[in-house]
């Protein structure tokens, strides 16, 4: 069973005035491309409804390193070859990251990331709402990206169920199940700031 944000007569109101006009978010999805991380969370999205939009850079290594060439033809020097393709890449990124409400940027422990790096450093920099999702054992590393990260997530079904949160007000089951128990009931009765 989902929770939500709303009363039961304000989720009315909402679902009335929303049915009609959903903003549709765009969420740009930065980082390794070598995993099915994108396709997971497209499916999470899919299955939970959202009106979502995702975007994302070029995901075919070679297509990414390659365009320059193929398009302009060979260079000489892979410097100017790497500069060429790099410089396409961006034109999409910068637009789709402009364009974008929400940008998730995926750490891996196996590859080193530089080109997310900079999606974050750019998103932050644009002040775009922004979500990481890397394995624990890397927090320390990316301690500035995530400084700047509204959300540090681990695993694909936390950013599923983030985007929900943030964009229907739904809430899943906790994470920790039986043991979960609410702030108000943690600070305990009669606190000025449940």
């Amino acid at each position: 069973m989902l929770r939500s944000i709303a009363t039961s007569s304000t989720r009315r109101f909402f679902a009335s005035t929303a049915a009609s006009a959903e903003k549709v978010w765009q969420v740009y999805l930065s980082g390794e491309i070598h995993s099915d991380w994108r396709e997971v969370i497209a499916r999470g999205i899919e299955s939970k409804q959202l009106p979502v939009q995702l975007v994302s850079p070029n995901t075919s290594h070679e297509d990414s390193d390659d365009c320059g060439a193929i398009i302009l033809g060979m260079e000489e020097k892979r410097t100017n070859w790497d500069k060429i393709g790099a410089g396409m890449n961006n034109i999409r990124t910068k637009n789709l990251i402009e364009e974008s409400d929400v940008v998730v940027v995926r750490f891996g422990e196996k590859y080193r990331q530089w080109n997310a790096a900079f999606d974050a450093g750019y998103a932050a920099a644009l002040g775009k709402s922004i979500i990481t999702l890397h394995p624990p054992s890397i927090s320390h590393m990316l301690k500035e990206v995530n400084a700047n990260a509204s959300v540090v997530c681990e695993d694909t079904e936390q950013v599923v169920d983030t985007l929900a949160y943030v964009i229907r007000g739904d809430l899943s089951k906790p994470r920790d199940g039986d043991s979960y128990l609410p702030i108000a009931d943690r600070l305990g009765a009669g606190n000025p700031n449940p």
